[in-house]
């Protein structure tokens, strides 16, 4: 899509940009992580949360610090982790996941969300090569691609998800999450619509109800939940699976085929941001929150059997956490380190599938200065909402917008 988004919200933005500009790097591998910020007077250092430590900054046993860039020499699997810039004042910008690994195989994909209507490039590949490979998206085969590029053309939000690819070798790639942003129309208010999910969990057993609603503003706009799995792309409830009860969809009777990602989707071709199910067919599953989390906010796991909680093994990343003996793992005040692939390890019952954790900034009151802005995007237009703090419309106000632009999954230039 030739549209680059060129919107300002009257505020600083600062983002973390990596070299070389993939998310899974071979261990030995050297790598930069630099701010690139508006305002250098903040102070932007390099921050991350690892197994190793939580929010340590550049140069803490760890890393070259030079002003606002980090050089790490030689990448180790314990530098594994999420890496985010921090100012002096506290202010944070939007995350990225790094995954180093000792393994043959990486899979090259974006580190930063992709607008959507763009194509994407995934690649599967050694130190030396690219290779035949089969790519997978949340489990699921997609097809071989002899070359080892696998090209996904016009991306849309069903085309989120977690990826990985497996060679002839049979070596496999770790995962690697693909996020899609929408750039058509952005507003800071509500979204127009959003998904429920009945019981309120991404994780489902095979035989489970799930009922998923579209909760709307404008009933008049028709909205339907919407899906992508193995079985099928963008398909609509009632269209082969689900039974449709005006903007709710229901499941009498889950199987693992219905895993994959649902979101509600209007007649005018809207859509509300997606939701990961996976239904399993094993014994154990574990219980997170389905919608993103709020910053400071506190977070319970619970590792669940249908009948029990039993003690359990939680794990961030592949990387382990702690046991719980009661089943309960609690993140007290979560930060944007804290967001990741969690999943828990019983002993006599074995493993649940992975969820994906987000964190949001955390929102102050504002009120809107003027709507329906024209913003020019090359050679088309779009409608922007501008916002104001209620009451500081300075420093406070700057803080607050770096904090939306990073929950939000906004580019802000």
């Amino acid at each position: 899509m030739e549209e680059t988004c060129l919107l300002r919200l009257l505020c600083k933005y600062t983002q973390t940009l990596i070299s070389p500009h993939r998310s899974q790097l071979f261990v030995g591998e050297s790598v930069s992580l630099r701010c690139e910020e508006d305002d250098s007077s903040d102070g932007w250092t390099v921050t991350r949360s690892t197994s190793g430590g939580t929010r340590t900054k550049c140069v803490a046993d760890w890393g070259r610090k030079d002003g606002s860039s980090c050089v790490i020499s030689f990448m180790r699997t314990w530098d594994s982790g999420v890496y985010w810039c921090e100012s002096t004042g506290g202010a944070a910008s939007s995350s990225i996941n790094i995954t180093v690994t000792g393994g043959a195989v990486i899979l090259q994909s974006p580190v930063l969300p992709v607008m959507e209507g763009d194509d994407v490039t995934l690649t599967c590949t050694t130190k030396t090569s690219n290779l035949s490979a089969a790519f997978y998206k949340d489990g699921s085969v997609i097809r071989t691609e002899p070359t080892g590029h696998m090209t996904i053309q016009n991306v849309s939000r069903s085309d989120e998800g977690l990826y990985k690819c497996n060679t002839s070798q049979e070596e496999e790639t770790l995962l690697s999450k693909l996020t899609i942003i929408i750039c058509n129309h952005i507003s800071l208010s509500r979204p127009p619509a959003s998904l429920k999910i009945s019981p309120h969990r991404s994780q489902l057993f095979v035989g489970e109800s799930v009922s998923l609603r579209c909760e709307e503003d404008d009933s008049s706009d028709g909205w339907t939940v919407t899906r992508n799995t193995s079985e099928g792309t963008r398909t609509q409830c009632g269209a082969g699976w689900g039974r449709k009860d005006g903007s709710s969809c229901n499941i009498s009777s889950v199987r693992t085929w219905h895993s994959g990602v649902y979101w509600c989707e209007s007649t005018g071709g809207a859509a509300s941001s997606s939701i990961n199910i996976t239904v399993t067919g094993g014994a154990v599953i574990l219980q997170s929150p389905v919608l993103p989390v709020m910053e400071g906010d506190d977070v319970t796991l619970t590792c669940t059997t249908k009948t029990s909680n039993l003690s359990a093994a939680f794990y961030k990343d592949g990387s382990f956490i702690r046991t719980e003996p009661t089943g309960h793992m609690t993140i007290h005040h979560v930060s944007r380190s804290d967001e990741g692939l969690y999943k828990c390890n019983t002993i006599s019952d074995g493993e649940s599938p992975p969820s994906w954790i987000s964190v949001t900034g955390q929102q102050v009151p504002c009120r809107p200065v003027s709507t329906q802005q024209s913003a020019s995007v090359q050679h088309s237009e779009m409608s922007v909402t501008t916002w104001l703090l209620e009451e500081d419309e300075g420093k406070e106000r700057n803080s607050w917008c770096r904090q939306q632009n990073s929950g939000q999954r906004i580019h802000v230039l």
